[in-house]
């Protein structure tokens, strides 16, 4: 069994690759001059994602805490931005609230990502350089 699907489910693996769409698309549409229709599409495939992964119940608890409102609000209203008025303020509306909700999980990524065989000796060495002992 590989070790990186261990206890992963099918629609899980679904769901990370709905996300995986879901971010080439928003890229593709910031590199091809703020693109309405891929931004869009991108959005739409990356909170997919996000419910597979984690289910709807669990994302739906996510976005609507107490204390993530904020993030919501700025996410959610991007979104609406991007479709409606300006892709550019939408989706600087979009990544503040995506930072103010996931802020918690950068850690989790770093460390993760530190174990990487290619990406963990570059980082270890980006932090030697910013924190010289």
């Amino acid at each position: 069994m590989n070790m990186f699907t261990t206890g992963i489910t099918d629609l899980q693996k679904i769901g990370i690759g709905l996300s995986g769409f879901g971010s080439v698309f928003v890229f593709l549409g910031i590199l091809l001059f703020f693109d309405r229709g891929l931004l869009a599409i991108g959005n739409v495939l990356f909170l997919s994602g996000i419910c597979f992964v984690i289910g709807l119940e669990r994302t739906f608890h996510f976005f609507f805490k107490l204390e993530k409102l904020k993030g919501t609000a700025f996410f959610f209203g991007g979104i609406l931005i991007v479709l409606f008025v300006s892709p550019i303020l939408g989706m600087l509306l979009e990544f503040y609230g995506f930072f103010v909700l996931f802020s918690g999980f950068f850690p989790v990524v770093l460390n993760f990502m530190s174990r990487v065989p290619v990406i963990g000796p570059m980082l270890d060495k980006w932090r030697t350089a910013r924190n010289p002992v």
